[in-house]
């Protein structure tokens, strides 16, 4: 340990520094926080969010919306029920994970699960991600909640020999998520078809033999339960790269369009997104988005996005749906949110977050065309929103009539 360390070991709240630590987490604005180390060795950078889900952790991991994010965990047991190769939702394997890398409040424990495949911390370390535990992630939290999402560089090193002035200067010029287009790095690089069905206990994924509607699904970031549920729904799904042209989308005939989730700034994507999708709208083609898609579906009606200072980061969110006039409870992944100030006439709000009165979904009226911000197909989370892809079918099923 440094001399440097040592000295700003006590910068951090108290029980933030364990004694010999192999593991810390760099704060843009020099905070050095201590810990013991996880997963695979070396220094990763990225923004650090925290997500209040208590279960779901591989899916949450594998989730391509957290590119270029590091995901500090609220439940304390991280890793006790191990993992498996079932619940991975990134669909895009030849990419990177996305999550930059991981904070867990206590050490791994063996797994405690008849699904489990391996070991958390072997699991990290095949998929290339840094990992620290042993340290107050409430104080963290806390901090994420005043301040709001950090800059950070994640390091593990198992001899607790580390270069602390280069760390610092290294946190504190990675780039602010403003303005920034991740999506490149989790889109799929080529088109393909989709027909795995949702997961079911001993029988596991199905498939979709003989589906009845035709739906062009544009990859910014997209998890394989919303591909499963469009399939569940009847659906024949083909997956195209974010960069698709609206010609070569139109000229597939779909019945619908999906806009899917993914990582970044919703305007930095939008510049080649948004005329994409506004075209689409202009067809008349039902369109149906979530997260990241919602997002741009906002920008390209005339609205505008705006950067949140802690995001939504979980699978206990309530949110108001004022179509059926019902409280749901979600699940949530976003750093932005559509400002619904700035939402045209024509584009009616139609849920909003219980939390913090922020936009989370809105519907055309001159358009077959509607958007949520929330992960409506769960994985991890809870089921209420799956309703949603029964009225993206109705929408579909609507204009063919």
């Amino acid at each position: 340990m440094t001399s440097d360390q040592a000295e700003t070991r006590h910068a951090a709240p108290q029980g933030w520094a364990p004694r010999n630590p192999t593991a810390l987490l760099v704060l843009a604005d020099g905070t050095v926080i201590q810990g013991f180390g996880l997963g695979a060795d070396g220094a990763a950078d990225g923004e650090v969010c925290f997500n209040t889900a208590m279960t779901g952790y591989e899916e949450i991991l594998t989730d391509p919306s957290y590119a270029g994010q590091i995901v500090t965990f609220t439940f304390p047991h991280i890793g006790n029920v191990g993992t498996n190769e079932e619940d991975i939702e990134t669909v895009n394997m030849a990419a990177s994970s996305g999550v930059r890398g991981c904070v867990a409040q206590a050490p791994i424990t063996d797994p405690s699960n008849f699904r489990a495949t391996k070991h958390f911390d072997a699991w990290l370390k095949a998929r290339g991600i840094v990992g620290i535990c042993g340290l107050d992630t409430r104080a963290l939290t806390a901090l994420i909640r005043e301040k709001g999402m950090p800059n950070a560089v994640i390091a593990h090193a198992p001899d607790g020999v580390f270069d602390l002035p280069a760390l610092k200067r290294r946190a504190a010029a990675i780039p602010s998520m403003d303005g920034l287009d991740l999506v490149p790095g989790v889109t799929a690089s080529q088109s393909y078809g989709w027909d795995e069905t949702s997961w079911t206990l001993d029988t596991g994924y199905g498939r979709q033999d003989k589906p009845v509607r035709k739906v062009v699904a544009i990859d910014y970031g997209v998890k394989r339960n919303i591909l499963r549920l469009l399939a569940d729904a009847g659906c024949s799904v083909t997956v195209v790269p974010a960069t698709t042209s609206a010609d070569d989308i139109l000229a597939m005939k779909p019945d619908g369009v999906f806009l899917s989730n993914g990582p970044g700034d919703p305007a930095a994507t939008g510049a080649y997104s948004v005329p994409v999708i506004r075209r689409l709208l202009d067809e008349k083609v039902p369109t149906f988005g979530i997260c990241l898609g919602h997002q741009m579906m906002a920008l390209a009606v005339g609205a505008k996005t705006k950067k949140m200072r802690q995001g939504h980061h979980g699978a206990n969110h309530p949110v108001m749906d004022y179509t059926t006039g019902k409280v749901e409870i979600v699940s949530m992944n976003h750093g932005f949110a559509v400002d619904v100030d700035t939402l045209p006439a024509n584009a009616k709000e139609t849920h909003r977050s219980l939390f913090d009165g922020s936009n989370c979904g809105i519907a055309l009226t001159d358009r077959p065309a509607f958007s949520v911000q929330h992960h409506p197909e769960a994985s991890p989370g809870p089921q209420d929103s799956h309703y949603l892809f029964t009225r993206f079918v109705e929408l579909m099923d609507a204009a063919k009539g």
